[in-house]
């Protein structure tokens, strides 16, 4: 699972990659990583004019029946296993509401030195990933503002080299999933009941990863 990414600030990949330009600033100045309940940008298309845009959203999707944001606490990954059938996502998935999250890397912790260590998971080729998403709007009662938000989804990661390595070890191995840059397009447009084809552990790219902090000896 994953509770927290850094977004990317790289506009010249996004610019040649979907044509659109990352809102500015995308975090506040003293922030650099996003949690739930930050914003982030991804990446969505329309289904009225088939446009796409990119903009700042929720992480952590509040479906439309929540009476508050506190649900997106306990909303940021959506597993693929579950998803059409959970309350709080099956309104998205049911309407194709599909998201790439744009990211420079995301985080775990690691445990195979017998404590958490926190690792750094990025694309073996050093560019910015898109992470399959789903996006809701949610309209706040109160003042009637209406809030986009995003879940990643994820699915079982037992068979990847990397992936298989991270969390507790009695803990199911799960991975965020990295859409090859070549399924952007598939993933934008896609029906749902084509959709789980690019959300497997065999189309997703190399990546790689490393401690961010050195294990005590």
């Amino acid at each position: 699972m994953c509770a927290v990414y850094s977004p990317t600030v790289n506009q010249d990949w996004v610019q040649s990659t979907f044509g659109l330009v990352l809102p500015s600033p995308v975090l506040p100045a003293a922030a650099k990583e996003v949690y739930p309940g930050y914003q982030g940008p991804i990446v969505v298309r329309s289904q009225r004019d088939g446009r796409t845009a990119l903009g700042l959203a929720n992480f952590g999707l509040i479906p439309p029946w929540a009476r508050d944001n506190k649900i997106a606490r306990h909303t940021y990954n959506a597993r693929l296993e579950t998803v059409d059938s959970k309350p709080s996502y099956r309104d998205a998935w049911r309407h194709a509401h599909w998201a790439i999250v744009l990211a420079d890397a995301f985080y775990e912790p690691c445990y195979e030195t017998g404590r958490a260590v926190r690792w750094q998971i990025a694309l073996a080729n050093g560019e910015p990933m898109g992470i399959a998403g789903l996006w809701q709007r949610w309209r706040e009662p109160k003042t009637d503002q209406v809030v986009a938000s995003f879940t990643m989804l994820t699915i079982n990661a037992d068979g990847h080299p990397l992936m298989s390595r991270l969390h507790k070890p009695d803990d199911e191995k799960r991975t965020p999933v990295v859409l090859a840059q070549a399924s952007f397009e598939g993933w934008l447009s896609a029906g749902v009941q084509d959709a789980r084809q690019y959300l497997s552990l065999a189309q997703m790219p190399e990546l790689v990863g490393h401690p961010l902090e050195i294990p005590a000896k």
